[in-house]
């Protein structure tokens, strides 16, 4: 498990640690794929990476983010620029990461006060095919 911070600074979420069990949001653990806002937290369908569609795209849109974080579990993956279609035309940075420097980079850009998703595969997540 890698611990990341025992406290939650400012008003907003703030994650505690990643493991293969999970995703420590405060005091709870979620073990499923999830989109995190600094305000929100969403269960999120797609498992791995090649099962991420534009409907799934469409609930990380409907947030509003400037960037989005996609934390594609254990390993650095990416997806083709034409799965990200729909945040190319929205205008929305994404940045494709390990799960867990996401959540990392998702507890500084929240604390800066960033209009941030994070799209978070679990920690076990891997290339299917």
């Amino acid at each position: 498990m890698t611990q990341l911070s025992l406290e939650r600074p400012g008003n907003h979420h703030h994650v505690r640690s990643v493991s293969s069990e999970g995703v420590r949001i405060g005091e709870q653990m979620f073990n499923g794929s999830l989109l995190l806002s600094p305000q929100t937290i969403d269960t999120w369908p797609p498992l791995c990476l090649t099962d991420i569609s534009d409907e799934h795209w469409d609930q990380v849109l409907s947030l509003e983010p400037d960037v989005v974080l996609l934390g594609t579990g254990v390993q650095q993956q990416f997806l083709p620029p034409a799965q990200l279609a729909a945040l190319y035309r929205a205008g929305i940075g994404i940045e494709q990461m390990t799960t867990e420097a996401a959540c990392r980079t998702f507890n500084v850009l929240a604390a800066e006060e960033r209009r941030v998703v994070a799209a978070l595969l679990p920690i076990r997540a891997i290339r299917a095919g």
